[in-house]
């Protein structure tokens, strides 16, 4: 499909209008700091997935409120017992399934955490993390649940779990605690870029069309889900929007990328519907502590530079966590 957004000479520059809601970093301080003092030792133990140069685990670790979250550890064999460690987030829909399924970060000679995702794998892939909290009227999906209050936020949940998977990542074994990175595609590249924010430990971070990034913008540009989850509930809930948006704020990229101080890598395809370019680029713009690694894509929509993409990071990651 033809480019929609804006030109790209004006995505360099393009900036949200909305500010950062008021006391949005204390709202994260106390967060995680709520969650880990409510958290457990992180468990893992062996498992035997039949493969044959990659040592497997089955891991919990505590994220938001203490919950149980599901991993999978992957360490390559023979390459010493400190590896860089990439944690992987996941797309929208997906849980962390089965072991072999995803292998790429580990094949590249990195320790990988494949991160489950709380209440979701039934749309692409399986998944077995719980989200014990309800929430309000919502439309199907997540973006709506629990828009009533920033407190309640699915997404607020979500992206804590993604901050405490760093935390377990530098206690497991075969990896090294300082040379710790963080990625995902999607709702992934969201919750890369927001543990990167969120956990100092995180020392590279890259994104490939990342999800939840100006949230109130692609409500004006797309109808595609997720977003048109969220103009499905406007349609409803007439009289919302600005209550609901302020709300979605607090879990905006755009207002969280700014606290990003690790070497970042970000990918875009200006076709994309589901993740459109200028919200992306707003987060983009709003990074002031470093100067990221951007990619652009004109004829490529959410897949953005794909597996081109993934060949390209895996040598940016290994330039960033050298050793």
């Amino acid at each position: 499909m033809p480019q929609f957004d804006l030109p790209l000479e004006q995505l360099r520059s393009y900036r949200t209008a909305r500010a950062a809601p008021p006391g949005h970093t204390e709202y994260w301080q106390r967060t995680l700091a709520q969650s880990r003092a409510a958290g457990g030792s992180v468990r893992y133990q062996a498992v035997d997935a039949g493969l044959a140069v990659l040592d497997a685990y089955d891991v919990t670790f505590s994220g938001f409120g203490g919950h149980d979250v599901h991993a999978w550890h992957l360490v390559p064999r023979g390459l010493g017992d400190r590896l860089p460690v990439v944690v992987e987030f996941l797309g929208y829909g997906g849980g962390r399934g089965l072991v072999h399924e995803r292998l790429t970060w580990a094949a590249h000679g990195f320790a990988q955490l494949v991160v489950d995702s709380r209440g979701q794998g039934g749309i692409w892939n399986t998944g077995d993390t719980p989200d014990p909290h309800g929430s309000g009227p919502a439309t199907p999906g997540l973006l709506t649940r629990g828009v009533e209050h920033p407190y309640q936020l699915y997404y607020r949940r979500l992206l804590t779990d993604a901050a405490l998977a760093v935390d377990a990542a530098a206690e497991l074994p075969g990896t090294d605690p300082d040379r710790i990175a963080t990625i995902g595609h999607s709702q992934g590249g969201a919750m890369a870029l927001a543990a990167a924010a969120l956990n100092p430990r995180v020392a590279a971070t890259g994104a490939r069309a990342p999800f939840l990034c100006g949230i109130a913008r692609n409500l004006q540009l797309t109808d595609a889900v997720p977003y048109g989850e969220l103009s499905a509930y406007l349609a409803l809930y007439r009289d919302r929007a600005e209550q609901v948006l302020d709300v979605l704020d607090h879990v905006d990229l755009t207002f969280l990328t700014p606290q990003i101080a690790c070497p970042t890598w970000i990918s875009v395809g200006l076709t994309d519907l589901i993740c459109p370019p200028s919200g992306i680029f707003g987060a983009i713009n709003a990074l002031g502590q470093v100067r990221p690694e951007v990619r652009t894509w004109p004829y490529n929509g959410h897949e953005a530079g794909g597996p081109h993409d993934e060949a390209h990071l895996a040598g940016w990651l290994h330039q960033q966590l050298p050793g």
